[in-house]
C-alpha cells in the first residue's frame, strides 16, 4: 500500500511525470523504474485478495443469496466511488466531462459478476478465471475503433479505449474481463 502510494504521489506531483513513463529505461532513474515496476502487482494482488475475502465473508453466511447481494452492493459502490470520488480528485472536474474507469471500478465490476458467479460450481468459477485469466490475451488482435454500443461493452470488457458517450469523454484504463478472472480464482483460492 505504501508503494502505491508513493507511486500515486510520483504521478500526481511529479514534474513531468504526466507526459514521461517512469518504465522507459532511457529516461528514468533506477529507484523511479523499481517503484513503477513493483506497482504492477498490487492491482491484481488487490483483486485476488478481494476474491478471497468475499468467499471467507461468504464461509460465515449461508444464505448464497444474501451473499450474492452483498457482493453486487458492494460492487456497485465501488463502481459509483471511482467515478464520483477518484475521477474527481484526479481531474478537478464537477462537471464530471471526463470520467476515468481504473483500478476500483474493475475490482466493483469484477465483485458484480462475482456475485451471479457463486451460484456456480467450485470447478466452474475456477474453470472460468483460468480461462479469462490466461486466455485474455488471445483476443488482443481484435481492436475496435467505433462508438457503438458493442463497441464500447469490447472496451469495457477487453481494449482500453477513450470514448465519447452523451457528451463526456470516458477513458477505460482497466478493461475487466482479466480482473473477472482474477478475482474468481481468489475466490476459490
Amino acid at each position: 500500500m505504501v508503494i502505491m502510494a508513493l507511486d500515486h504521489v510520483r504521478m500526481y506531483f511529479g514534474y513531468g511525470t504526466w507526459y514521461a513513463e517512469p518504465t522507459n529505461l532511457s529516461t528514468t532513474t533506477p529507484l523511479l523504474f523499481f517503484t513503477r515496476w513493483v506497482t504492477h502487482f498490487c492491482a491484481p494482488v488487490f483483486v485476488f485478495l478481494a476474491g478471497t475475502s468475499a468467499f471467507l465473508y461468504g464461509r460465515k453466511m449461508s444464505n448464497v443469496k444474501q451473499i450474492a447481494w452483498y457482493l453486487f452492493t458492494r460492487g456497485l459502490w465501488l463502481v459509483v466511488v471511482e467515478i464520483m470520488i477518484v475521477t474527481f480528485g484526479w481531474t478537478f472536474d464537477i462537471t464530471f466531462s471526463f470520467i476515468i474507469l481504473q483500478v476500483i471500478w474493475a475490482i466493483g465490476i469484477s465483485m458484480i459478476v462475482l456475485s451471479a458467479f457463486i451460484f456456480l460450481p467450485m470447478q466452474i468459477i475456477f474453470a472460468i478465471g483460468i480461462i479469462l485469466v490466461f486466455g485474455h490475451n488471445l483476443l488482443d488482435p481484435i481492436h475496435l475503433q467505433r462508438e457503438s454500443f458493442l463497441d464500447f461493452l469490447w472496451y469495457v470488457l477487453h481494449q482500453p479505449q477513450r470514448v465519447i458517450l452523451n457528451h463526456r469523454m470516458i477513458t477505460i484504463v482497466y478493461p475487466v474481463l482479466p480482473w473477472i478472472g482474477l478475482m474468481s480464482l481468489g475466490s476459490v483460492f
